[in-house]
Parts: structure tokens; C-alpha cells; sequence
């Protein structure tokens, strides 16, 4: 097994400006934070077993869940392996009649069945070198959380603090965003509150 470190999920936050989704995993017992962009769908996935909000169906993670239990295969933790050409690499790993099964997944539903399974989540030690941010106290913040665990309960109180932590990152990726969207003429530019 690679150099790990155990994360739990810090918050999902989603971006005033576009719908994109980030879930923001914090290293357990320290103050390095690994962003993870994701999907809508798959954001809402999370979200919701974050809330332990019941389904009259089973999502798909859901599904993939009771799939694991009926075939007796016990899922052991999920892992963020690797980082390729800015994409993440996830490993969902289960115990299959008594050997270890790594099966290959994309790190938003890998998460997204830790969450259900209520498994613990890794991430290398050479990811977090990389990718891990390490928050500075006088940010501002650009993202709201859709949950944060650790405000859960406190009738919508935000705590700013938490929310400031990636400013820089975010105002990067924007600059990315901003480049990519400069030949379309019919997108009108948004407007940044102050």
C-alpha cells in the first residue's frame, strides 16, 4: 500500500459565479485541505448521504452500496491515489471472500460510497504534496458550502473563517475559466459582488 493519509470531508461548497462544485477534504487532526472538483450530480450525492437525507429509491451510489452487501463484499476504505495532468485518480477497496479487491474509480464516487458505507478515506502522501493547500487567515471567500459538517445544526450560521480558506485557488481557476471563455461573445460577463 502507498504512503497514506487518512481525510474527512471538511465541506461541499458550490461557486456563486458557475455551477461548478468542489468538495474540500481536510487531513484528519491537521490544517491541509485537498480541493476536489466534481460534478453536480455527484456533489449532490455526497451532499445528500452527508445529511443522511432518505430516498424513496436508492441513488446510484446507493445501488452500488446494496450491491457490495448482496454479494457479501465488504468494502474496506476508498483512496485518492494518484494525480495525472490535473486529474484525480480514485481506488475503491473491498474484501471479497477474504482477499483484497482495488477496483478503479473516479474520486467523487468513491467518496460518494465512503459517505453511504461510513468507510474511512485516503489519500498518498505524494497527492497531498502536491495538491494540498494549507489555508492563510485573511482570505476572502468566493465559495459558499452547500454542507459543512461542522456547522450542521446551527439554524444557517456560516462561519466565515472556514469559508475564506481557498481564495487564491479559487481566483486561479477562475482565471482559467475567464481565458477559456474569452471567444464567446453571447456570455455576458458576471458581475462580482464587493
Amino acid at each position: 500500500m502507498l504512503d497514506m493519509v487518512e481525510v474527512v470531508i471538511d465541506s461541499v461548497r458550490v461557486s456563486l459565479m458557475s455551477p461548478q462544485r468542489i468538495v474540500i477534504l481536510r487531513e484528519k487532526d491537521a490544517e491541509r485541505y485537498l480541493p476536489i472538483w466534481v460534478g453536480p450530480y455527484e456533489a449532490e450525492a455526497i451532499t445528500v448521504a452527508l445529511q443522511e437525507v432518505e430516498m424513496i429509491r436508492p441513488l446510484t451510489h446507493d445501488l452500488l452500496k446494496n450491491v457490495f452487501t448482496t454479494f457479501n463484499a465488504l468494502l474496506v476504505r476508498v483512496e485518492i491515489v494518484s494525480l495525472r495532468d490535473d486529474i484525480f485518480y480514485g481506488n475503491i477497496v473491498a474484501e471479497v471472500d477474504g482477499e483484497i479487491v482495488n477496483l478503479d474509480s473516479r474520486p467523487s464516487d468513491a467518496i460518494a460510497l465512503a459517505v453511504r458505507a461510513h468507510v474511512s478515506i485516503l489519500v498518498g502522501s505524494a497527492v497531498m504534496d502536491v495538491a494540498g493547500i494549507l489555508p492563510e487567515r485573511d482570505m476572502r471567500a468566493e465559495f459558499m458550502p452547500a454542507v459543512t459538517p461542522a456547522s450542521e445544526g446551527k439554524s444557517g450560521a456560516v462561519d466565515v473563517e472556514r469559508l475564506s480558506v481557498f481564495e487564491d485557488f479559487l481566483s486561479q481557476l477562475n482565471d482559467d475559466e475567464d481565458e477559456a471563455d474569452k471567444g464567446n461573445k453571447d456570455k455576458p460577463e458576471p458581475k462580482k459582488k464587493k
